[in-house]
């Protein structure tokens, strides 16, 4: 797989714009949509995944049917440098951590949690705080999705586990 920018022209973009609103679009639908035939969608598909610009598929789904109604977001403050390896380690742990990623300022690390309610989420954050090197944590819940149709609204990942 290529791990350097990757190449494409116009009609490569259109078809990344059509997969990104909807992965179910059938070549056929998007070729028609673009001037191509499906084999020729098909082609270029293929080289974009072998290239590592398409990475995957996936379905959006609606935290709150799945019982996940509370949303935050929480800067974790580490003792020292944790490399971003071992934070890696920790938040995969934690099935409520929806995303997690190293920051600049003063936070170490961001995470996206979902909770069922406000006590399932400070439980999480207690497991969160048990951490050895964590040295403190600042939270924000979400109270509404201004951009109700971003992949942030939804969930990206498989729904965590419930414990």
């Amino acid at each position: 797989m290529n791990s350097g920018p990757a190449s494409f022209d116009e009609l490569d973009r259109k078809i990344l714009t059509a997969l990104m609103a909807n992965a179910r679009t059938s070549f056929a639908e998007i070729g028609t949509a673009i001037g191509l035939s499906s084999t020729a969608v098909k082609r270029r598909v293929d080289r974009l995944r072998e290239a590592g610009v398409i990475t995957g598929y996936t379905a959006t789904v609606k935290p709150s049917a799945l019982g996940w109604r509370t949303e935050a977001y929480v800067e974790v403050y580490c003792e020292g440098a944790a490399p971003p390896r071992r934070l890696a380690e920790v938040v995969r742990h934690h099935p409520e951590i929806t995303a997690a990623m190293t920051v600049t300022g003063g936070a170490d690390a961001l995470l996206h949690v979902r909770a069922r309610d406000v006590e399932h989420f400070e439980e999480v954050l207690e497991r969160i705080r048990a951490e050895p090197f964590i040295r403190k944590t600042i939270s924000v819940m979400v109270l509404s999705h201004l951009l109700p149709e971003s992949p942030e609204a939804g969930a990206i990942h498989a729904a965590p586990e419930v414990r």
